[in-house]
């Protein structure tokens, strides 16, 4: 199942600028592959670096979270925190033009707790990975 940005607004309270998600797809393992071009208008490339823009990894971290969420789609309506990040590790630098893939998996859930393995590709070529978890709230929960 493919999800376009309209279908993951349904899903996501983030909007822009912090959709960081155009496309998602589940796939049959349970797994989340979601995808972004980098137009290089985008606020954070704007100063990151002046004449040499770059993603700073802790969007590439960002979207990693957003495709995460996508999974959780049939849940009763609930808030998703980012709760914990570790591990992250960036190998090469993604510039506006190109197209980030990321594919994230839940390695397992404890209560309102999901824990997830991500990395971010351009091309095959790993760019970042992560491990982080997130909580799912009630949307009442403040």
């Amino acid at each position: 199942m493919k999800l376009d940005k309209e279908e993951i607004k349904k899903l996501l309270p983030h909007r822009d600028p912090m959709l960081l998600v155009e496309t998602v797809e589940l796939t049959d393992d349970g797994a989340a592959v979601g995808t972004y071009k980098v137009r290089g208008d985008e606020y954070f490339v704007q100063g990151h670096f002046p004449g040499n823009p770059i993603v700073p990894g802790v969007i590439l971290c960002e979207m990693m979270a957003q495709t995460a969420c996508v999974i959780f789609k049939d849940k009763p309506a609930c808030r998703t925190l980012l709760t914990g990040l570790n591990n992250a590790k960036f190998k090469r630098p993604v510039v506006p033009g190109e197209t980030i893939t990321t594919n994230v998996v839940v390695e397992k859930s404890k209560g309102p707790f999901h824990f997830c393995r991500g990395t971010a590709k351009v091309n095959d070529e790993l760019c970042a990975s992560t491990e982080f978890s997130f909580a799912l709230l009630p949307e009442s929960a403040k």
